[in-house]
Parts: structure tokens; sequence; C-alpha cells
């Protein structure tokens, strides 16, 4: 009776310490991750680095795939490639949000994940040091900042809000958030801009994102605002250059970096009153509620 009693407790044991599919997945992933950089080390060709990413990020896709289960959400297709762009940290494209993108590069697209990966994902941004890089592990709070969603949906861009998108909250869903923004490479007025929807049911995250329709019409007064610091802008930037004076430079970028945030609180600020608002909403509430399985 003792040996089967032992028997029991040994296979307890086992079942509470069973890996769960998300540790596995993390695992293969860090494995890849570390076996790639090994052979970066080693100098391997690119041609061997390229062909070794490929197998690694479909093995992943495979388990990410298996991890999340169906992807139903009306309009967008079934099978999603894996959002992590590429395995080598010297890439663009590296260390984004753990999940599976379903949509098109030039069309509507979301990213599916859970709510582990998301947290897991924050908490390894958490311990970044540099500041740009950093990211709250609070998941509530992570999902109001711009540099979230550059960091988690982006690789050759940086996305910067214009202003949220109120929304009803579906039912059944746990939270549903809704913003607009733009990406970008520089500064200066983006009027390319898109819906980014996140909506969180149970263990399951998704995030939409979205060309604006209709697009967002050109402001004058906003366009007068970042004219004017332009202007400025430029003449230090001459100034500075003329006398190599390093300060005035400076200066002259802050002047810039002011110019497009006082462009973009314009924008914000606009837009709530112009006749195309209504239907940017509608365009929101309706991409939650898709997505929420209504």
């Amino acid at each position: 009776m003792r040996l089967v009693w032992t028997l029991l407790f040994a296979l307890a044991s086992g079942t509470a310490l069973a890996a769960s599919p998300e540790d596995d997945y993390i695992a293969a992933r860090d494995k890849a991750i570390a076996s790639i950089a090994a052979m970066e080390s080693a100098n391997s060709p690119v041609e061997t680095l390229d062909a070794a990413n490929e197998k690694a990020r479909a093995d992943l896709e495979k388990r990410l795939s298996d991890l999340l289960g169906p992807f139903t959400v009306k309009d967008f297709p079934a099978a999603g490639t894996i959002n992590i762009e590429s395995l080598s940290s010297s890439d663009v494209g590296f260390g984004m949000l753990d999940g599976l993108r379903h949509g098109t590069d030039d069309g509507p697209s979301i990213v599916a994940s859970t709510r582990g990966l998301v947290e897991r994902w924050l908490k390894s941004r958490a311990a970044e040091t540099e500041a740009d890089l950093k990211l709250p592990t609070n998941f509530d709070a992570a999902l109001k900042l711009d540099a979230f969603y550059t960091q988690a949906i982006g690789s050759d861009a940086a996305f910067t809000g214009t202003l949220d998108l109120p929304l009803k909250k579906p039912e059944g869903a746990d939270m549903a958030i809704a913003r607009l923004g733009g990406w970008a490479q520089d500064i200066g007025p983006n009027y390319d801009q898109e819906v980014v929807v996140t909506v969180v049911k149970g263990n399951s995250v998704l995030i939409a994102e979205a060309p604006a329709n209709p697009a967002i019409p050109k402001i004058a007064a906003c366009d007068a605002v970042w004219s004017a610091a332009d202007t400025a802008a430029q003449k230090l930037s001459k100034q500075g250059a003329d006398e190599s004076d390093e300060s005035t430079s400076d200066a002259a970028n802050a002047a810039w970096a002011k110019g497009d945030s006082d462009f973009r609180a314009c924008l914000g600020k606009s837009l709530p009153g112009n006749p195309a608002y209504p239907t940017l909403l509608a365009q929101a509430q309706a991409l939650a509620d898709q997505m929420a399985g209504k």
C-alpha cells in the first residue's frame, strides 16, 4: 500500500510541476534566440543565419497556433503568422510581442496573444535599462502608452497616439481600448493615422490596427502650429551649424520635438468636432465588437 501511495504522489507531483504550453513556448523561443546568438558569435554565414531564423520562427509559429487555438474573428484570416519578425537581437523586429498576426501588411490586422504571454513580455520590458524601451509591468497601464504599441506590434516605425476613442465595452469582454495614432520614423505632421483597438476577453488578448476610415482631414490650424515650430527650428539649426554650437543644435531638435507634440495635441483637440469623427468612432467600435465575437 505504501508503494501505491508513493507512486500516486510521484504522479501527482509530476503533473503539478509539468510545464504549461506557455512555458514550453518561452523555453523554445529562448533556446532559438541563444542558438542564433551563438551562430552570430561564430561568424556563421548570413545565409545560414537566415535559414536558422526562419526555421525557428516556423517552429514557434506552430507552437503559438497550438497554444492559442482557433482564431475566429469575422473578416480576418484564420491562419496567422508569427508576430516576432526576427530572433536575432541585431535585427529590426527582434523582441516583439509573442503572438500571431492575422491580416495583411497594408490593411487591417490583428495580433492574437494571451494575457500570460503579454504579462511575461511586459516583465522582460520592465527589466530594460534604456528609458525608451522600459515599460510598466501593470497590464492596464502599459496599454495606454505609445511605447507599448511601438514595441509590441511595430518594427521599423514608432507609434504616436493622437487621441483615445471612447468605446462601449462589448458584452463578454474584460477590457476594450481604442486609440487613434500614426506610425512614423521621423517627426512632423502625420495624417496617415490608424485606429488601434485592444480587446481582452478572459485569457485572450487581441490587438487590431486598421487604416483610419475615413482618412484624417488636413486641419489648417494644426499645420500652422507645425510650420511655426519648423521655421524656428530651422533657424536654430542653421545658426548651430554656422557656429558649431551643439547647444543651439539641441535647441533646434527640442523645437522640432515640441512642434510635433503640439501638432498632435492640436489634431487631438480638433478631430472630435470634425464631421469625420463619428465615423472613426463607429470604425473602432465595430472592430472591438468583431474581436469580442459579437
